[in-house]
């Protein structure tokens, strides 16, 4: 019996301990993913034929995709300081494409920021019944 309770005491503490770890590893994976799409981390990307064995595209630079609903991966670059351009992939059974994090990310795991955009906050007025 005692040795029972000692082995649920030892499960409980490594599942918390379990769980803590996950939630970390998504804190920070989600974090890299808004540094990527905010265009602060240089990537590489590389589109593969499978069919044929041949590199169709590959791009090196501060970008963001996004997988459409037509099997499309859009890429938009930024070329320049606010000049930026889009590209469009299509993909198919034949083809695939790896991202690579080429320069690496500065990502603090317990970093929350507000940004209040001053146009769109409506006035309010407050009245007071005495």
């Amino acid at each position: 019996m005692k040795t029972r309770i000692i082995c649920l005491i030892i499960l409980a503490i490594l599942s918390i301990l379990l769980f803590t770890g996950c939630t970390e590893v998504h804190q920070v994976s989600y974090n890299i993913g808004q540094e990527a799409d905010n265009f602060n981390v240089t990537r590489r990307i590389v589109v593969y034929n499978a069919r044929t064995d041949k590199l169709v595209f590959e791009l090196i630079g501060n970008f963001s995709i996004l997988n459409n609903t037509n099997n499309e991966l859009e890429v938009v670059c930024e070329v320049e300081n606010n000049i930026f351009k889009k590209h469009f992939v299509y993909l198919n059974e034949y083809t695939m494409y790896v991202v690579e994090d080429v320069s690496g990310a500065y990502v603090d795991k317990y970093h929350y920021e507000v940004n209040y955009i001053p146009e769109q906050i409506v006035p309010v007025t407050f009245t007071f019944k005495k």
